[in-house]
């Protein structure tokens, strides 16, 4: 019998071979990306301190307050809430942060996220 590999247990394992290599500083933090089937996460993290500098989600009043056309898509869902999470981190005084896409590929929903906090001027 063949046994299929989890496609969760197979992103934690590329994640944790990930934050082998970024951490983030609170000069340059890392911003972490978590997405579920309906919502999209992202998180300014000091791994230093280990505190969550900022954060940002689909769930938040402020960015359903920005949402309130219930006809976009999940990736320009994402792309909001990547600008929401940029221009918090402008106004904090961030322009440089390293990006954990957290095992997901670089693509679709992670992708939209990671152009909206560019499109607010944060590089990385």
């Amino acid at each position: 019998m063949i046994k299929k590999k989890s496609r969760n247990l197979a992103r934690k394992r590329r994640h944790i071979a990930v934050r082998r290599k970024i951490s983030g500083t609170a000069q340059v933090p890392r911003v972490s990306v978590f997405r579920s089937s309906r919502h999209i996460y992202a998180q300014l993290i000091d791994d230093t301190r280990e505190v969550t500098l900022l954060q940002a989600s689909t769930m938040f009043p402020e960015t359903k307050k920005r949402l309130s056309d219930e006809n976009m898509k999940k990736t320009e869902v994402a792309k909001e809430v990547g600008r929401h999470i940029g221009e918090m981190a402008v106004e904090k005084g961030i322009t440089r942060v390293r990006f954990d896409r957290s095992g997901y590929a670089y693509h679709g929903r992670v992708k939209s996220l990671a152009e909206g906090i560019r499109e607010a001027g944060v590089k990385f």
